[in-house]
């Protein structure tokens, strides 16, 4: 067994992990193999300088008492991201001469975590990288971390009087506070709780562009887009601030096409639009100054590089160049001042943030039998049959063989469901059809060209790895809207995978479970996995989980909030654990959905009191019953070593 090892070893490299799950694709250059084969995170792009293996991050996160399943949160890129969007901007802007700056604005909904926030406002001081608020509770939070005056916070969404009061006051103190308009009934209310306060606002309105964008989030832009306004209550809301004397106030355009928009030709459209309408709204008499372009930066998930949903086929460069040329040039005809560019590109910044790490606990291994020498003799007709098709098969009537063992399959099902044939008979041809489609699946491989039929093959033989996690809480995405995310294991990547696998996690649904992975040319339904060793801990990453993943997770099963840990990489490769926030224990999942636990606890004191006094128990082993519960009251909702 050794010597096998070793010569899998030897025919296995670092190249050709990195190949298999495509890290140089979808990384961005912030994940890369060790020669020991392990995955490391990468502080300087593109280079191994100063890198640190994720294995070390688990080692350090277990010494310090926590377990995994652990969300990561690596401080390093989230500061490059921000500083990268910057920059790229700046290059367009010089490149071009441009005459208008630009601003960046995070939208908290894409992660509310009060670290997330700060340290965005941290990192992006220098840019003035402001905020947007959609929400009372959310302009709240934005508030308190605005650093910078000539930062932007932007208030969207629909507006209370209490929200306008609260967005006022904060312009009274200095704050860039822009209320961007949603509906007509907005203006009124702004205006008078001005008057009321003595504070100007900052006006900005929200158009619904015809332009729509391609993938998940395609409503979001259109005539029937739930939000902004139309082109006929835009002229009535200018008309209506003419009359006020206030068309000084107006000052922003605002659209969003919707997140994740793979396609720049989507973007060059939006962009485009949202000029004419700005030009227009300059000529009415508006003041303007400000072109707030929403979000929709994708992120290259599956590492493509083309318009699949879950890619994108432009750089960041392309990104910036485009919406700086299209406006430049749209404004020009006109001989209208350039705006300021804000652009809120929440997945984009945060999205490479944030790493679920996680452990296999089990594996579920499907396995083949060999076929029989001989059938017993009163074996039924289309057990036969089913035989017979496994023997004839070979490299000219692989697809008829699949077709006829499918047939045969379906045919003794019935006869078992009407009781003609015995359950053993049932296991003996199930052995024998799987056989068949073990065989095919490895014949497919040395085609040129697959029949369709037999493409998801490997999907039908693949084991079933059960990892510590709940998609519900952790990856909420997958399960609501097929969300594709990297996965892959961060260790033993000098050694060939070679089993395939889908992962299901530890809830009891039958949703909870990844069976769809990244592929460079299409959607894979398994992934390569290294066979589970006795003794020894097998860890996988998700990766690019930084964006909408912690807020939209739900408590299916009552599995709470993982362990969340943040790192710090120094510039000589030196580890710095910065923050761990330890995740819900039971108690505190059950108190979310009402339970009072001191009393729970109360309640089974007594019970184990009344089997004392029944005889049932020793007064010892009421002691051992009470703390194995109230340990579990205090325990990790998930499976703890």
């Amino acid at each position: 067994m050794v010597n096998v090892k070793k010569n899998t070893l030897e025919r296995w490299t670092t190249e050709e992990s990195a190949e298999l799950y495509g890290i140089r694709d979808w990384s961005d250059g912030y994940f890369s193999i060790s020669r020991k084969g392990e995955l490391q995170v990468c502080p300087e792009r593109n280079t191994s300088k100063g890198a640190v293996s994720l294995v070390d991050v688990v080692s350090g996160i277990k010494e310090r008492g926590l377990e995994l399943p652990t969300l990561l949160r690596i401080g390093n890129i989230l500061d490059a991201r921000i500083t990268q969007l910057h920059e790229t901007f700046q290059g367009a802007i010089a490149r071009l001469k441009y005459q208008g700056e630009y601003r960046g604005v995070y939208p908290i909904k894409v992660n509310q975590q009060q670290q997330v926030v700060q340290e965005i406002t941290s990192f992006g001081r220098k840019y003035c990288h402001g905020l947007e608020a959609g929400s009372k509770a959310e302009l709240i939070a934005a508030i308190s971390y605005m650093q910078e005056p000539g930062s932007y916070l932007i208030c969207n969404g629909y507006k209370d009087e209490e929200f306008v009061d609260i967005g006022l006051q904060a312009a009274r103190m200095g704050i860039q506070c822009v209320f961007v308009i949603e509906s007509p009934c907005e203006l009124g209310l702004i205006l008078d709780r001005s008057e009321a306060l003595g504070v100007e606002p900052i006006l900005g309105v929200r158009i619904k562009l015809s332009s729509r964008a391609g993938g998940h989030w395609t409503e979001s832009g259109g005539d029937r887009s739930v939000f902004g306004l139309t082109a006929s209550q835009l002229i009535a809301i200018v008309d209506e601030l003419r009359a006020r004397n206030k068309q000084h106030l107006l000052k922003l355009l605002h659209y969003h096409l919707g997140s994740q928009i793979p396609n720049i030709r989507d973007i060059r459209a939006g962009v485009l639009e949202a000029c004419r309408v700005y030009c227009g709204l300059v000529k009415e008499g508006a003041a303007m100054g400000i072109l707030d372009l929403g979000g929709g930066l994708a992120v290259d998930y599956d590492g493509s590089h083309t318009n699949f949903t879950s890619s994108s086929n432009y750089s960041l460069d392309e990104y910036c160049t485009d919406i700086v040329e299209t406006v430049m040039t749209t404004l020009n005809e006109e001989d209208i001042p350039h705006p300021v560019i804000i652009t809120e590109s929440g997945r984009a910044t945060v999205a490479y943030y944030s790493v679920l790490l996680f452990n296999i606990l089990d594996v579920s291994r499907f396995e083949t039998h060999p076929l029989p020498d001989k059938l017993p003799e009163n074996t039924h007709e289309q057990i036969r049959n089913l035989m017979d098709a496994a023997r004839a098969m070979n490299p000219k009537n692989v697809q008829e063989c699949l077709n006829d063992a499918i047939f045969y399959r379906d045919e003794i099902r019935q006869l078992f469901k009407h009781g003609a044939i015995s359950l053993r008979d049932r296991a003996l041809a199930e052995q024998i059809f799987w056989n068949v489609v073990a065989k095919i699946s490895r014949k497919a491989k040395e085609y040129n060209r697959i029949p369709e039929e037999l493409e998801n093959l490997d999907a039908l033989l693949a084991d079933t790895y059960y990892g510590n996690f709940s998609v519900f809480q952790s990856l909420p995405d997958v399960w609501a809207i097929d969300q594709l995310f990297p996965i892959m294991p961060i260790h033993r990547l000098n050694e060939k995978p070679t089993r395939q696998a889908i992962l299901a996690d530890i809830t009891c649904d039958c949703d909870g479970k990844i069976d769809c992975f990244i592929d460079l040319h299409d959607v894979k339904h398994s992934l390569p996995l290294h066979e589970l060793e006795a003794d020894h801990e097998y860890y996988l990453g998700v990766f690019l989980v930084g964006a909408y993943q912690e807020t939209l997770g739900d408590l299916h099963n009552l599995l709470g909030d993982t362990n969340v840990v943040t790192i710090h990489i120094g510039p000589n490769g030196s580890l710095n654990f910065t923050n761990e926030i330890e995740g819900d224990s039971v108690e505190d999942v059950l108190s979310y959905v009402e339970y009072d636990t001191r009393a729970m606890n109360a309640r089974v004191r007594q019970m184990a009191e009344n089997a004392v006094q029944e005889g049932r128990i020793t007064v010892k082993e009421r002691r051992e019953i009470m703390k194995c519960y109230e340990d579990g009251l205090r325990g990790y909702t998930y499976f703890e070593r």
